[in-house]
């Protein structure tokens, strides 16, 4: 057993992952919710997208230039592209397309998306409406606008340029009729040469004042040209209803897996087998299988001899082959079965079924209810009539407050043979019945050769009971429900058994379904138990069903048992 807890605590990262992931897919409702919501979101994109219509058109900008085909530098090299799109999407661009369509400005410029592809003087016009004629007649109105826009800023340019070489050109053609003048005036030759020289310079002047000016009036002014026009669309924008649907879908199930690993990471419980045996040190001796116990407090209702098909007795017998090969066990054969918290009747189970496993390995068994607060074995188990009793079934005599009274019932436990019970009675003083030598000498019945004990106490973290006998016991099996019990409690009850000198053996798991009811069941077993009179019972249940007999076969003496634990209440 050792060698395998040791494999499992060194269980590597893939298989972590595997036993998270496994645990993962356990939230199947957030999973699902996660896909609906998803699927729900893109059919919703998909539909609203379906009423939507764009166009597009393509425009590439050319800056004003003489010769367009000359070599060298491009003109065009000076343009900025991220003006010309801020330009684009302007309310000016917006307002000139409203009035050529004659359509209200706010639609149509909420409508317009810009874009410029990579590396290109090209604009991209794209507008989305509820029609596909009126998308491509918008698109193209925003297009026309923008160039219109665009030449006309390059004219008033070019005009603003020219009138202002025309104010530097009148001063110097005055200037020149003036030398003009003084020239046909002058006979002086030297004066004559100074004048003409002047002449010469303020002509130069002018020529090139006039060149400039031609030149600006010899521009093309063409803003560029359409290389897309817009085209009404023949389908609605969008990816469509089957892609977003899958889309959807993918969202969906990333989102639940999303929400699945939050419920995990603050989810107390345990919910899987590695994570117990992390937990609690311990190797999971088995599952028990899931299925419905037959309800009630009869005879034979905690044997699971022909129960489920065969299925939970042969758990139960791995569940005791496994122990019985534990060294640990094997050097006492002292076994105490404990849950951690809450109903025992699982607990109790297990008890009863592994003693039934002892015995049909030949074993003498003797169980013990240690449980002196809620007894209620002897009324469940069908006693065997006239069973021969072991050897080494001794009377241990009166205990304290009454437990152990000397009284042992032998277990009639169908084809696995029978053991004896030391069945549980209310007392005053639990930890002192449990404690007292009596009880000691009980527990030490495994001492003998071939001989086992198992031990049913109450739930560790209900009552302290369990870490009383563990250092007695030695050997503890604890059984729990992963998803019930909490991470916490399974610590908590390996640090009290390690500090109470006792070792986990490994633990058995099982479900709510296994419990047979649950609390409802008890409940009612007490009820029932109120109402039960008779000999050797009192309310508490610590009765049996017929006249128990010790040993040597003679009818036990009730009047050894003092009345006042009888009628002492439940802590």
């Amino acid at each position: 057993m050792s060698d395998t807890t040791r494999a499992t605590e060194a269980q590597d990262e893939p298989d972590l992952l595997r036993d998270q992931f496994r645990q993962l897919i356990r939230y199947r409702a957030l999973i699902v919710a996660g896909v609906l919501v998803g699927l729900l979101g893109g059919a919703w994109l998909a539909l609203t997208g379906a009423d939507s219509y764009a166009a597009t058109s393509e425009v590439r900008i050319r800056a004003a230039t003489v010769d367009p085909f000359a070599t060298g530098a491009s003109a065009d090299k000076g343009i900025d592209i991220g003006s010309e799109r801020q330009t684009a999407v302007s309310s000016t661009v917006s307002d000139a397309a409203a009035k050529i369509v004659k359509a209200p400005a706010d639609a149509m410029e909420h409508c317009l998306q810009v874009t410029n592809p990579p590396n290109t003087l090209v604009l991209r016009f794209t507008c989305s409406t509820g029609n596909a004629a009126k998308s491509a007649l918008w698109v193209n109105a925003f297009t026309k606008a923008y160039l219109e826009n665009r030449q006309a800023q390059t004219k008033s340019t070019i005009n603003t340029m020219v009138n202002g070489y025309k104010a530097q050109l009148d001063p110097l053609n005055k200037q020149r009729d003036d030398l003009l003048k003084q020239i046909d005036n002058t006979v002086n030759a030297q004066v004559i040469s100074a004048l003409t020289t002047q002449q010469t310079n303020l002509l130069s002047r002018i020529l090139e004042l006039n060149g400039n000016i031609s030149g600006l009036r010899a521009l093309d002014t063409t803003p560029g040209s359409i290389i897309r026009p817009g085209v009404a669309p023949k389908a609605p924008a969008g990816p469509g209803l089957p892609m977003m649907l899958g889309l959807g879908g993918g969202v969906g199930i990333a989102l639940g897996l999303l929400g699945a690993w939050v419920r995990l990471v603050f989810d107390p419980t345990v919910r899987s087998e590695g994570e117990v045996t992390r937990t609690l040190g311990a190797p999971v001796l088995g599952t028990l299988p899931r299925g419905r116990r037959r309800r009630g407090s009869g005879p034979a209702s905690l044997l699971a001899e022909g129960q489920s098909g065969g299925r939970l007795a042969e758990e139960y017998r791995a569940v005791g082959f496994r122990l019985a090969h534990d060294k640990r066990f094997a050097d006492r054969r002292r076994l105490l079965v404990v849950a951690p918290r809450g109903s025992s009747d699982t607990a109790a189970g297990v008890a009863v079924n592994l003693s039934a496993s002892f015995a049909e390995m030949g074993m003498e068994v003797l169980l013990v209810e240690a449980d002196l607060r809620t007894p209620s074995l002897s009324a469940r188990l069908r006693t065997a009539d006239g069973g021969a009793r072991p050897g080494w079934a001794r009377s241990p005599g009166l205990g304290e407050g009454g437990w152990p009274a000397g009284l042992q019932v032998s277990i009639d436990a169908g084809e696995s043979g029978s053991f004896d019970l030391v069945p549980g009675r209310r007392v005053r003083n639990v930890a002192r019945a449990l404690t007292s030598a009596p009880a000691t000498r009980l527990f030490s019945e495994a001492d003998t050769p071939g001989a086992a004990v198992v031990v049913l106490a109450p739930a560790v973290l209900a009552y302290a009971d369990a870490l009383a006998l563990a250092d007695r016991v030695d050997g503890v099996v604890v059984v729990c429900d992963p998803r019930e019990v909490h991470r916490a409690d399974l610590v908590r009850v390996r640090e009290l058994v390690n500090a109470a000198g006792g070792a986990v053996l490994g633990v058995v798991l099982h479900s709510a379904a296994e419990t047979g009811g649950g609390r409802r069941f008890r409940l009612g077993r007490r009820r029932a138990a109120t109402g039960r009179t008779g000999s050797g019972g009192s309310a508490g249940g610590g009765g049996i069903p017929q006249q128990p007999r010790h040993h040597d076969g003679e009818p036990s003496a009730q009047s050894h048992s003092p009345a006042a634990p009888e009628r002492h209440p439940v802590p």
